[in-house]
């Protein structure tokens, strides 16, 4: 059967099966099911369960998902997020829109800590938000810079989508995770510029600080700041053990797990009932990407199958405009898909395709990744689909509409936009650091 008819087949199939609301991971698996059996017959299905065992589950770097969850899950349930959030709104001083910013910096460092993009927006959903509200602060402002915030994690390393992505890709996590690393602490400088700037044009959406509220000491600020310390001397351990080539990024997650367990313990936060409620988080992420995985491989392995990657390479080649025209044309699908898929579901379908088409073109294939995961992220909390928007939802006040949430978040996509452009135009933003670290 012709590839480009198959293309529309899949793909319809995969919308149809979204749109009846089933998960994602299994309209991907049922669709490679259905189609191998309808073009192979039932002799083809034993393929499957050793495509599942034989190849998607046979990597070592998928060790690294679990035990960065767990790292992620203990920290939230360290009570760190209220000494977290505490802290560095003593450091924004009574700048207006400066509860904004420090939820966003907290997003920021919370993403480090877990490398999943909803961990954040919950957080400071239950946290910051209702602080900005009682303080004035105008709702859509404060609900769109938490979910994008919380979209973070998604970015900044130990992402879990980069792990995903190096695996299928045959992309060095460490330079991937280094790779992200400038480009995310651009993209928090540029959500917080936009709050800061926003609040002075309009000081109604973010009042500064009451004129007679007590203005802390430089000491006393410091003293409020120690319990801060551990978890970020944990992220730069971790992050540090991986970049200096000390720990595999697998090996890093494991002193990540143990250490933030550990932080439990110093915390006196750890007891049965909240490691039993850690460890069925950790089973939950972890099954959830899992499946995935699982599904995911089913799809693109028969499309595969049926020569999509010579269809797809032979389309791009005769596209007029060459490296730039094809770059934003991926970068659109990207963005579409994302409104309907998991990220790491779109790496596991999208990445056969492409990576023929990056090496064909020459893109760098580290800035090339660090394009998708920004987009990745671009797309978590874009309309009407966006995991985070349904976060945000959850942790709303009452009376929140999905649609004041889309028009919330909208400033914000356009900011990751922006990002995203940066990071086309200027490729050493995300290359850089693993070129210092790694070399050329």
């Amino acid at each position: 059967m012709d590839a480009g008819i198959i293309t529309l087949l899949l793909f319809g199939a995969m919308i149809f099966g979204l749109a009846m609301g089933l998960p994602i991971s299994f309209v991907l698996g049922a669709i490679g099911c259905v189609f191998t059996f309808l073009l192979w017959g039932p002799h083809a299905m034993g393929v499957i369960p050793n495509l599942i065992f034989g190849k998607a589950m046979s990597s070592q770097g998928l060790m690294a998902i679990p035990l960065f969850i767990l790292m992620g899950c203990a920290l939230l349930e360290s009570g760190m997020a209220d000494k977290l959030f505490g802290a560095v709104h003593l450091w924004s001083g009574k700048v207006a829109g400066g509860l904004t910013v420090a939820a966003i910096i907290v997003c920021a460092i919370f993403a480090a800590m877990t490398g999943i993009g909803g961990a954040g927006t919950v957080t400071m959903g239950l946290i910051a938000v209702p602080a900005m509200l009682s303080r004035g602060y105008n709702k859509r402002m404060a609900l769109g810079a938490v979910g994008a915030g919380g979209a973070l994690g998604i970015l900044i390393p130990p992402s879990i989508i980069m792990i995903i992505y190096g695996m299928i890709c045959q992309v060095s996590v460490g330079r991937l995770f280094a790779a992200g690393l400038l480009p995310g602490i651009l993209l928090a400088s540029l959500f917080c510029l936009y709050v800061l700037v926003r609040c002075k044009i309009r000081p109604q959406d973010g009042p500064p600080a009451p004129v007679g509220e007590k203005e802390l000491t430089f000491n006393e600020k410091l003293r409020a700041s120690v319990p801060v310390i551990p978890p970020l001397v944990l992220i730069l351990v971790v992050l540090g053990s991986i970049f200096s080539g000390v720990a595999t990024a697998t090996e890093g997650s494991a002193i990540g797990a143990a250490g933030s367990l550990a932080l439990m313990v110093y915390n006196r936060s750890l007891n049965w009932n909240v490691f039993k409620k850690v460890s069925m988080d950790t089973l939950k992420y972890t099954g959830m990407v899992m499946w995935i995985i699982i599904g995911a491989y089913c799809f693109s392995t028969i499309y595969m199958a049926l020569g999509a990657d010579q269809f797809i390479l032979e389309v791009v080649q005769k596209l007029p405009g060459g490296y730039w025209t094809v770059l934003i044309l991926i970068q659109v699908l990207y963005f579409a898909l994302g409104m309907l898929l998991d990220p790491g579901a779109i790496v596991m379908v999208t990445a056969p395709l492409t990576v023929p088409i990056v090496s064909a073109l020459g893109y760098d294939p580290v800035w090339f990744a660090t394009l998708f995961v920004i987009n990745m992220q671009c797309a978590y909390i874009s309309p009407p689909f966006g995991y985070n928007l349904f976060y945000l939802k959850a942790i709303a006040p009452k009376g929140t509409l999905m649609k004041d949430i889309y028009i919330a978040i909208i400033p914000f996509i356009l900011v990751q936009l922006l990002c995203l452009a940066l990071v086309m135009i200027f490729p050493q933003i995300a290359l850089w650091l693993p070129n210092l670290i790694y070399g050329n």
